[in-house]
């Protein structure tokens, strides 16, 4: 198969703990043709999606993924995007939307992991805020508002004692505090520091703290739809977040019984959305946010539970294309028949 990952630079890739490093070496193991280019690499030429790409050379794969990041041999070629059997999309957020626009007029022609739909409906925290029906029941109360009066009614209205602020376009956990309710004096001040002003105001997330926060979060990702692997974040001494950058810590985590619910109510929506491969954040029985665009994890999950779960990620892939081969066979088969039916004896 020839592969390409639409990620952040090469250079900035952290080999001990990297994701799409874990899904590059596993492409490479198999074999398949890799290129990487990054967003600002795409361009159009004579109504063709080109993108600058840098094509890992074939040769023996060492098994130590740091040491194969160290020895990766590129060339550089700028090549038609559809000609790429996959096409993983794994820039770090925000959504650049203008890169979603070259992809678009490939989309029907090759795999994009994840759907170019599912992540303009679903890179944002609104995605999660209006989930309906079996997935409502594990989604925590959420306000997201401009509107100062509005947001400062919520908290003084709510039955709990605190409640978690953050930017609606955040990620990685900055911006994300607690409010308590018993010493809310700076809370108008935060929501003029997080909002803004004018034509260039943000929107903030006003949400139900959720018991059990201080004990971390859990990141479950999401094939297919199924759960394949989980974590435990725990927070640092003193901090809320538990992203590993804010110093938090990872131990091993078994999914319990309600998470498995959880993950039974918002997995067939992430498959509809074409959200194939997708990280949970999960605090007590309560999903908090869906990453769509680049989750990552993988390195973790693996090292807690000797596991590498990027053999499933690319055996998936390989199975949607092979399927999409076949049936294309089947289609070019049928269409020769019906061709030449006129030269067969009645």
């Amino acid at each position: 198969m020839n592969i390409c990952f639409l990620m952040y630079p090469w250079e900035r890739v952290c080999p001990e703990t990297d994701t799409t490093l874990r899904l590059v070496h596993e492409c490479a193991l198999r074999g398949h043709t890799v290129a990487i280019t990054t967003t600002s690499g795409l361009t159009i030429r004579d109504s063709t999606v080109f993108g600058f790409c840098q094509v890992l050379k074939k040769g023996k794969v060492s098994d130590k993924i740091p040491t194969f990041y160290r020895n990766a041999d590129f060339r550089k070629a700028r090549l038609p995007m559809a000609g790429f059997d996959v096409i993983f999309m794994r820039a770090n957020p925000p959504l650049d939307n203008l890169a979603l626009n070259f992809l678009d007029s490939i989309k029907d022609d090759t795999l994009i992991i994840n759907d170019l739909e599912g992540l303009r409906l679903a890179n944002n925290k609104l995605y999660t805020a209006s989930m309906g029906g079996a997935a409502s029941e594990f989604i925590p109360a959420t306000h997201v508002s401009k509107n100062r009066d509005y947001l400062q009614r919520v908290l003084e209205e709510s039955t709990s004692e605190k409640m978690i602020l953050k930017p609606l376009n955040g990620y990685g956990g900055h911006g994300v505090i607690v409010i308590e309710k018993n010493a809310q004096q700076n809370f108008r001040s935060l929501l003029d520091f997080y909002i803004g002003e004018g034509e260039t105001s943000n929107y903030v997330i006003l949400q139900d703290y959720i018991k059990g926060a201080e004990d971390g979060d859990k990141r479950i990702l999401m094939l297919n739809g199924e759960p394949i692997g989980a974590m435990r974040r725990v927070p640092a001494s003193g901090e809320i977040r538990s992203n590993i950058h804010a110093g938090g810590t990872v131990v091993k985590h078994t999914l319990t019984k309600e998470e498995k619910r959880l993950c039974a109510a918002i997995g067939p929506k992430l498959v509809r959305d074409g959200l194939y491969f997708t990280g949970l954040d999960v605090i007590g029985s309560k999903l908090v946010e869906v990453n769509v665009l680049s989750p990552g994890g993988i390195m973790r999950i693996n090292k807690l539970n000797r596991v590498r779960l990027q053999r499933q990620v690319i055996d998936f892939v390989e199975n949607i294309v092979h399927s999409k081969d076949l049936l294309q066979q089947r289609k070019s088969a049928f269409r020769l028949a019906v061709q030449n039916a006129h030269q067969l004896e009645s």
